[in-house]
């Protein structure tokens, strides 16, 4: 049991975590904050942007900068981008400042869920199942390294799937009260 003020999404493109994090948040009362978004409003441009002007690398530096501003935070439901797992450094700060839920995808979900999707610039390939299953390989063990609880992912609408997650996160987060009893 880790017991937080802050719960924080993992998990591949297209698992729903910005979706399924915001009914998260109203549910539980957080502050919800999309971590691509975030660093987009403090861009001012958008992600691809952001990707053609500082590359990868540039881009998860100030992933990196945001995550650790925000997860510092208390009371937020942090939806992290996918690759945020990559980075050691952000790993320490998801698993020492919130619980971490994890939303599992099959590739082939993640497949039906982008095909109309063209803003991401890591699946800017011809082969986008090919890119999707190498990005698993190397995240998929550290999602279910860093995760306090796995949420399988199913079909099925963001209401039954937000639901689902809800009756989970239940079952085994212990959120600390907002204000601690005084002992005498």
């Amino acid at each position: 049991m880790n017991p937080s003020h802050n719960l924080f999404i993992i998990g591949p493109t297209g698992a729903g975590k910005t979706s399924i994090g915001r009914r998260l948040a109203a549910h539980y009362g957080l502050t919800f904050i999309d971590l691509d978004q975030e660093i987009e409003r403090h861009c001012g441009v958008d992600v691809n942007t952001v990707f053609e002007i500082e590359g990868e690398a540039g881009f998860r530096q100030r992933e990196s900068t945001l995550l650790e501003e925000i997860s510092g935070r208390h009371d937020v439901l942090l939806a992290t981008g996918a690759g945020a797992v990559l980075a050691e450094g952000n790993r320490r700060q998801l698993g020492q400042r919130g619980y971490v839920v994890w939303l599992q995808t099959t590739i082939a979900q993640q497949l039906e869920r982008l095909e109309r999707d063209h803003r991401r610039p890591l699946l800017a390939v011809p082969d986008r199942q090919e890119r999707l299953q190498a990005m698993a390989r190397v995240r998929e063990p550290l999602y279910r390294e860093l995760a306090d609880l796995a949420v399988p992912g199913e079909h099925g609408s963001v209401a039954s799937a937000s639901e689902r997650c809800i009756a989970l996160i239940d079952q085994h987060w212990q959120r600390p009260s907002a204000f601690p009893r005084q002992t005498a």
